[in-house]
């Protein structure tokens, strides 16, 4: 009897752990608010799927695409396409670990165990059913994890860092292997704009604007996560943004669509407030510096859009 309670005891201070820990792991990609909400998402043509070199701007590789609308294979598709779109999340995984946490870890703390009818920590066999399962879905849940979060540009060496010397008087730097596609300063203005436009856009909530200056599937993405919001009760206010430091990773042209993928650091305050109230429940007014991986892409040599951000 006293093995058993002892067990008890481990396996209460244990669920406690998991109930505090998991949703905190699951939740971590949102702690950003600012537009993409700290996600890596959209299309790079042909090299979506390939690591943008890292530079002096960015030193470390950018996270893979979280969503994209891209095929491997299909080169570009997620750039033209307008459709519906795969979104990540928790999935199968997400909903087994809150019901199980919700119903059945939690539910131990109150003596009533994860099967109630058997008798719950009394049975020694429910005991040891209980302790099996628990094992069984934080290896699943922690094998996952490690999936989700793996590099997924294996083999792709990313390329040499960007020289220092500057290559337009907005910070940007060029990489030190030129690339096949010349960018011109008035690109770099047009990128340092874009920046602060889409930024500009997004805290507005305009949607008609953000067409103007991302492709579809950006857009499509970012009504996503502006619908979120406004079902929370909240709004995103970035303000303030300011170039520090920009770096060119690569550029170059596929058939008729030019790409150029560039490292951006800069400033902005990013807060989030309550819709009625005004409360901010998220950040503050004080200045931040991010880092972010922006790939532009230009049809026909007509204006740039972004076409894909990515996390550092």
């Amino acid at each position: 009897m006293k093995l058993i309670q002892r067990a008890s005891g481990v396996m209460k201070a244990f669920a406690i752990v998991l109930s505090l820990a998991l949703p905190l792991m699951f939740a971590v990609s949102a702690a950003d608010a600012r537009i993409g909400g700290g996600k890596s998402f959209g299309s790079r043509g042909s090299r979506t799927f390939s690591a943008p070199p890292v530079t002096n701007t960015a030193p470390n590789a950018a996270r893979p695409l979280d969503r994209s609308m891209a095929q491997p294979g299909r080169p570009g598709a997620g750039a033209a396409a307008t459709g519906g779109f795969k979104r990540p999340g928790m999935g199968m995984l997400g909903g087994l670990a809150a019901g199980f946490l919700g119903a059945g870890l939690l539910g131990m703390l109150f003596g009533g165990g994860l099967f109630g009818g058997l008798g719950g920590l009394s049975s020694m066999i429910g005991l040891l059913l209980q302790i099996g399962l628990i094992v069984l879905v934080v290896r699943f849940a922690m094998s996952w994890w490690r999936r989700r979060n793996a590099p997924a540009y294996a083999g792709a060496a990313p390329g040499p860092a960007a020289q220092a010397s500057p290559r337009s008087g907005f910070g940007f730097a060029s990489a030190s292997n030129a690339p096949p596609l010349e960018i011109t300063p008035s690109d770099y203005e047009a990128f340092e704009r874009l920046l602060g436009e889409i930024q500009t856009a997004w805290s507005n909530e305009d949607v008609n604007t953000l067409h103007t200056l991302a492709t579809p599937e950006m857009v499509s993405y970012f009504t996503e996560d502006l619908r979120a919001n406004d079902a929370r009760g909240v709004v995103n206010k970035v303000s303030d943004v300011k170039l520090l430091q920009g770096d060119l990773a690569e550029a170059w042209r596929e058939g008729t669509t030019d790409y150029a993928t560039v490292a951006l650091r800069y400033s902005l305050i990013d807060k989030t407030t309550e819709r009625a109230s005004g409360r901010v429940v998220e950040g503050s007014d004080q200045p931040q510096e991010v880092t972010d991986v922006w790939t532009f892409a230009r049809l026909g040599g007509g204006k740039w859009e972004l076409s894909a951000i990515q996390q550092t």
